[in-house]
């Protein structure tokens, strides 16, 4: 006896500071027969990844070469300095650009806010990647402006930030080849867009539509009772008011 074949995961790849784990879950609950394997990857090498096929879709930082691949902006950022808790930026609630202008800036190799000119006096030497501009934030070296979400996933008790509002911001959206949009795909376009199970172009596994309710025949009221036998006879003029007798003879 042949063992049944496992049906293949959908794989759905993602960038640092990105969070599929709510729409992983409407998934598994909308797709039980249908495993999905999410797969971590740079920033940089997303786009590689979906045109490799060696994922499904993305949940990708933009830009994306749009001749090749269909996008859905999901949401934007906002852009944080990160900076130890004991730093003067951290007496105000945001800061500016210009606030940063005497101040060394980290810009890591892995940096995803695509700068025309980073902010303040460049480090000594530009670290490889994000977590390794943090430690040197922690360090006392430097500064770092980021994504919001990328300040959180790379958490210090000994550091904070502070919202940066005149900076670029990174927008993440679902990304797939547009030559690959498949069933699956349109799932989780679906999902991601919050369409509802029933939904005619999330597909799922829908539920069977209820028929409309019986509308319930209206019991006639005492007007309407039909009559049997003989038809009414029209009521005389007197068979109203007080009933007439003979008149009494006068003595």
């Amino acid at each position: 006896m042949t063992a049944p074949q496992e049906t293949p995961p959908f794989r759905l790849a993602y960038v640092p500071g990105a969070t599929p784990a709510k729409w992983a879950r409407i998934w598994h609950e909308r797709l039980p027969g249908t495993p999905l394997a999410l797969v971590q990857v740079p920033a940089a090498e997303a786009a590689d990844v979906l045109r490799a096929g060696t994922a499904d879709a993305g949940l990708v930082r933009l830009p994306v070469d749009r001749a090749f691949f269909s996008a859905i902006p999901l949401y934007t950022e906002a852009t944080v300095v990160v900076v130890p808790k004991d730093h003067l930026i951290t007496a105000a609630d945001e800061v500016t650009l210009a606030d940063l202008a005497d101040e060394v800036v980290c810009h890591p190799l892995d940096d995803v806010l695509g700068w025309d000119a980073p902010p303040g006096e460049p480090a000594f030497e530009r670290p490889a990647t994000t977590a390794d501009a943090v430690e040197l934030v922690a360090a006392g070296v430097g500064l770092l402006v980021v994504p919001q979400s990328l300040a959180r996933l790379h958490h210090r008790r000994d550091l904070t930030y502070r919202t940066v509002v005149d900076a670029p911001q990174s927008s993440v959206a679902l990304c797939w080849p547009e030559a690959a949009t498949t069933d699956l795909v349109e799932d989780l376009i679906g999902i991601v867009r919050g369409r509802t199970v029933n939904s005619t172009r999330g597909r799922g596994t829908l539920q069977p539509e209820q028929p409309p309710p019986k509308r319930k025949r209206a019991e006639p009221t005492a007007r309407q009772q039909p009559t049997s036998g003989r038809p009414r006879q029209p009521r005389s003029a007197g068979a109203s008011g007080t009933k007439r007798g003979r008149p009494r003879r006068r003595s």
